[in-house]
C-alpha cells in the first residue's frame, strides 16, 4: 500500500517556470517554419491577418483558462472543468483525448530530432538520437517536477532570445541601418500582394496557424503543481497578448516586409532543410555568419522542448485519469519524489512504439496517429471555451462573488464564445478542399478528421454505459483537492 503522504504532486514550479513554460508553449517549429510558407501562400497581409484572428482566439482561451486554474488549479486542468462544469463523458473523452494527443506528438518530436541532428551528422542512424533525446527527456521528466520546470525555462528562453534578436535584425533591415537600401513596404507592391490568392488563401493559413500555437495550454495542467497559483496563473496570463503580439504577429509582419513572398525558399517548410526558414534567410541576407547552424540548434531547442512539455503533459493527465477511476489504478502511484512515474513510463513507451511505426514499413499508421493527435489540440481549445463559459455561468448562479475571482478574465461571455465559434471554424475546415472537387476526396477526408469520430466514441461510449447528464449550474462544484 503507497504511504499517503507520498501518494500527492508537489507544487515546486515557481512564477518564473510557469510563464516560460506559457512563452514556449506558443513558440515552435511552426514560427521557426511553417511561418515561411503561410507567407508563400496567402501573402504578407493575408498571412498576418490569419495569425492575427488565430492570436485574438488563443488570448481568449488563455485568459479562460486563466480565470479557472487561478481560482481551481488541479493537474487535470481540462479533464476536471469539463466534468465539473459540462458532463462527466465529455471529461472523460477530454482527458484520454489530450493524453494521447501528447503521446503521439512526442513521437513526432523524436521523428522531427533526428532531421534536426542530421544536418551535422548526416550519416548518423536515427534510432540512435531519438533513443538519446527520449532518455534525455525521461530523466528529466523522472527526477523531479522542479527538473521539468529548469528544462523548459531554458529551453524557452534559448527560443525567446532567437526570436527578439531576429526581430530587432529584421527591424534594422526594414529601415536600412544595417546597411543597404531600406526595404520598407517594397514588398507588400509585389503582384498580388498583400493578399496573394485572396481570402480563400487566407482562411488556409488560418488553419495552418492554429497548429502553431497549440501548446500554449499547457500551463493550465502545470498550475495544479505551481507554487501559490492564485497569483502566478493571473502573472502568467497578464503577459499572453503581449506574447502573441510580440512573437507571432510581429514576426510574421517583418518576414513578410524583408522576404517578397515569391521566394520560392518560403514554400518548402522541410525540418532536414534548414535553409529554407524564413529566420535562416533573414539572418543571411544581414550578412550574419553560420545563420543556418545557429537556427538549426535554436530549432532542436523548439523540438526538445515540445517533447519535455508533451511528456510532462500526458503524463500528469494520465496520473489524473487513474486517480478518477478513468485509467487503471497503478498509473496513479506517485514516488517520493512526487512523480506519476508508472504514467511516465507509460506514456515514454507509447511515444517510442508510435516513433518505430514511423520508421518500419510505409509509416501511413504514424501519418494516421499524427493526424487524429493534431485535431485533438482544437478539441481541447473547444473544451476550454465551453468550461469557462458554464464555470462563469454556474459560479453567478450559485451566489458567488465575482470579486472574489484571482483572475477574471475580461469581455466574458464575449471571449469564449468567440473563441469556440473560430475554433469550431478551424476544425470543420482541416481539409475543405476534399469536398470541392468533382468527387469527395474520401481517403482525404478520413486521414484529416479521424480524430472527431475517435473522440465521439470516448464521449459517446462513456455518457451510454455511464448515463451522465449535463449537470445543472446549480449543482456545479467549485472546490478540488489540495496538492501539496
Amino acid at each position: 500500500m503507497q504511504n499517503k503522504e507520498h501518494n500527492k504532486l508537489r507544487r515546486e514550479l515557481h512564477s518564473r517556470h510557469l510563464t516560460m513554460i506559457a512563452i514556449g508553449g506558443a513558440i515552435g517549429t511552426g514560427i521557426f517554419l511553417a511561418s515561411g510558407g503561410s507567407i508563400s501562400e496567402a501573402g504578407p497581409g493575408g498571412a498576418l491577418v490569419a495569425y492575427m484572428a488565430v492570436g485574438l482566439m488563443v488570448y481568449f482561451l488563455m485568459t479562460s483558462l486563466g480565470e479557472m486554474s487561478a481560482f481551481m488549479p488541479d493537474t487535470g486542468s481540462f479533464s476536471t472543468y469539463t466534468t465539473r462544469f459540462v458532463d462527466p463523458a465529455l471529461g472523460f473523452a477530454m482527458g484520454w483525448n489530450y493524453w494521447y494527443s501528447w503521446a503521439i506528438t512526442l513521437a513526432a518530436d523524436l521523428s522531427a530530432s533526428t532531421l534536426v541532428m542530421k544536418y551535422w551528422f548526416p550519416d548518423s542512424p536515427s534510432f540512435l538520437w531519438s533513443g538519446l533525446f527520449l532518455a534525455l527527456l525521461f530523466a528529466l521528466n523522472f527526477l523531479s517536477v522542479k527538473g521539468f520546470g529548469e528544462a523548459e525555462y531554458w529551453f524557452a528562453l534559448v527560443k525567446v532570445g532567437a526570436v527578439v534578436i531576429f526581430l530587432v535584425v529584421g527591424v534594422l533591415m526594414i529601415f536600412g541601418v544595417m546597411g543597404g537600401e531600406a526595404i520598407g513596404f517594397k514588398n507588400w507592391s509585389i503582384g498580388d500582394a498583400p493578399f496573394h490568392n485572396g481570402w480563400t488563401a487566407a482562411i488556409a493559413v488560418f488553419i495552418v496557424a492554429g497548429f502553431s500555437f497549440q501548446g500554449t495550454e499547457m500551463i493550465g495542467v502545470a498550475a495544479g503543481e505551481s507554487k501559490n497559483p492564485r497569483k502566478t496563473i493571473p502573472k502568467a496570463m497578464r503577459q499572453v497578448f503581449w506574447r502573441i503580439l510580440l512573437f507571432y504577429v510581429f514576426a510574421i509582419l517583418v518576414i513578410g516586409l524583408i522576404i517578397p513572398y515569391t521566394n520560392p525558399k518560403l514554400v518548402n517548410d522541410d525540418l532536414g532543410n534548414i535553409a529554407v526558414s524564413p529566420f535562416t534567410i533573414v539572418f543571411s541576407k544581414a550578412g550574419l555568419a553560420f545563420a543556418a547552424a545557429v537556427m538549426n540548434a535554436v530549432i532542436l531547442t523548439a523540438v526538445l522542448s515540445a517533447g519535455n512539455s508533451g511528456m510532462y503533459a500526458s503524463t500528469r493527465m494520465l496520473w489524473h485519469m487513474a486517480k478518477e477511476g478513468h485509467a487503471p489504478r497503478f498509473f496513479s502511484y506517485i514516488n517520493k519524489r512526487g512523480i506519476p512515474v508508472y504514467a511516465l513510463i507509460a506514456t515514454a513507451i507509447v511515444g517510442m512504439f508510435a516513433f518505430l511505426a514511423s520508421i518500419f514499413g510505409d509509416g501511413t499508421v504514424y501519418v494516421w496517429l499524427l493526424n487524429a493527435s493534431g485535431l485533438s489540440g482544437f478539441i481541447i481549445w473547444l473544451s476550454i471555451a465551453i468550461s469557462h463559459y458554464r464555470f462563469r455561468r454556474a459560479y453567478i448562479a450559485q451566489g458567488k462573488d465575482l470579486a472574489d475571482l484571482p483572475y477574471k478574465a475580461k469581455w466574458f461571455p464575449f471571449g469564449p464564445l468567440f473563441a469556440f465559434a473560430l475554433c469550431l471554424f478551424v476544425i470543420a475546415g482541416q481539409n475543405y478542399t476534399a469536398f470541392t472537387g468533382d468527387n469527395i476526396d474520401w481517403y482525404g477526408m478520413l486521414v484529416s478528421y479521424i480524430g472527431i469520430p475517435l473522440f465521439l466514441i470516448l464521449w459517446l461510449g462513456y455518457k451510454w454505459v455511464k448515463k451522465t447528464k449535463v449537470i445543472p449550474l446549480t449543482e456545479c462544484k467549485f472546490d478540488t483537492d489540495p496538492i501539496d
